[in-house]
């Protein structure tokens, strides 16, 4: 929707008349596409200041702390929902009725086996490989398996496959995880929550009985919840951008995959951990919080502040209150807790860090949870995987539905102009 133009004149005082669209939240947004047709382009590194798409899934105001899916506040989906529910809602648009939530549930929980010839994948990677490397090979692998349903332009192989993608990546997950310790495969189980059959799928074993813990069924459920979808972030545009060629799903999601890998995307909870092994124990927290202050010092507290979120993390809200949880739960005396319980007093009290507004984030309560569990932080990154999958999805189904344009960003170009070429080899 259009109802206001700016002009921009150029320096032979031509006049560029720009259109400016509004969404229903948000900044206006100054459409720069008449710019091409002068020859003309945007500066735009890291794409921090260009809406690349439209989009209805998600909104984010970092400045308020606010995160709403499809209109619905993440504090509230977290705490009165379930992530099968929000993935309903995220893939749909709409919150389910009973008869639409049930349908839906079953439709995933009956798909949550994998083809028995992928977990033969699994043995051609080192055991010592990083289970995100072996996560990020099978998923991609799929499109080798589940071929009857790869054409894009069709709805309906769009749907088969997200169901597909949705299922199977908790088996996946935890199938990398049993690999990487040399454990034996554990099945899914149709009986079990999405969130406690992964949680059975990694730790029970075939000559131990292992019994979900409810509290820690809901605190990974709100993992998965709080990490389900958060706009055109690193990976999520990745996905669009392959997605727009017409690449198939699997393809696209194993892309999103990779560039959730990085230490400053999806990694930040698993550094989260490294800096608190740094740390080591509480005395030695103020020496690295005096280190934090100084500006000349490269050391940085990892899991605090954010680049989006200019106030509070609006997830980190219902994470922290979840941690606790957990922490009460099992009682756990650990010298790495203890560092982590006293690092967030220290944030949250201190006025350096109220000042600058560095409060605990997602990924800091996130990896606490996830270590107190039992769970090694080299998985963490691989959980942040198995819950984005469906905002992953959503967005490439959205860009499939609406229509789509190939991705083609332009550059500033700084090299050479033409120059002559003389070979220096012998002829």
């Amino acid at each position: 929707m259009t109802d206001k133009k700016v002009t921009l004149t150029l320096q032979d005082n031509t006049a560029v008349e720009l259109d400016v669209m509004h969404g229903t939240l948000g900044q206006d947004v100054v459409d720069v596409r008449a710019l091409g047709n002068k020859g003309l382009f945007t500066f735009d590194p890291g794409f921090t200041s260009t809406a690349s798409c439209e989009s209805k899934i998600t909104f984010i105001d970092g400045d308020e702390g606010i995160l709403l899916h499809r209109g619905f506040p993440i504090d509230q989906l977290a705490t009165h929902s379930n992530y099968l529910e929000v993935c309903y809602i995220l893939l749909n648009g709409e919150a389910p009725t009973q008869e639409q939530f049930e349908e839906f549930r079953v439709t995933v929980t009956r798909h949550t086996m994998i083809h028995e010839q992928i977990t033969r994948l699994f043995h051609g990677f080192r055991r010592d490989s990083h289970p995100m490397a072996v996560m990020c090979g099978v998923t991609g692998a799929l499109a080798a398996f589940y071929h009857d349903s790869l054409d894009v332009n069709i709805e309906r192989h769009r749907e088969i496959a997200a169901f597909r993608l949705l299922s199977k990546m908790p088996t996946m997950a935890a199938m990398c995880y049993k690999y990487s310790i040399g454990q034996p495969f554990v099945y899914p189980r149709n009986d079990l929550s999405y969130a406690g059959n992964f949680l059975h799928m990694m730790f029970a074993t075939p000559c131990e009985e292992y019994k979900v813990n409810p509290v820690l069924e809901r605190a990974m459920d709100r993992i998965l919840i709080l990490h389900a979808d958060h706009e055109q972030n690193a990976s999520t545009s990745t996905v669009r951008t392959a997605g727009s060629s017409g690449a198939n799903p699997f393809a696209c999601i194993a892309a999103g995959i990779a560039s959730l890998w990085g230490p400053a995307h999806g990694g930040a909870n698993e550094a989260t951990l490294r800096m608190l092994e740094e740390i080591s124990t509480v005395d030695h927290i103020p020496e690295f919080v005096r280190r934090a202050k100084d500006k000349n010092d490269s050391f940085r507290l990892m899991g605090f502040g954010h680049r989006v979120y200019k106030n509070y993390d609006p997830r980190a809200t219902v994470m922290r209150e979840t941690c606790h949880e957990v922490l009460n739960e099992l009682g756990m005396k650990d010298d790495l807790l203890e560092v982590a319980m006293e690092l967030e007093h220290i944030a949250l009290n201190d006025p350096y860090f109220i000042e600058r507004k560095l409060y605990p984030n997602v990924d800091f309560y996130s990896g606490i949870i996830l270590k107190a569990m039992g769970i090694p932080s080299s998985m963490f990154t691989v959980i942040f995987a198995m819950a984005r999958t469906v905002g992953w999805i959503a967005h490439w189904k959205e860009m499939h539905d609406e229509g789509m344009k190939i991705a083609r960003p332009r550059q500033l170009y700084t090299g050479y102009t033409e120059r002559p070429f003389t070979s220096a080899l012998k002829k």
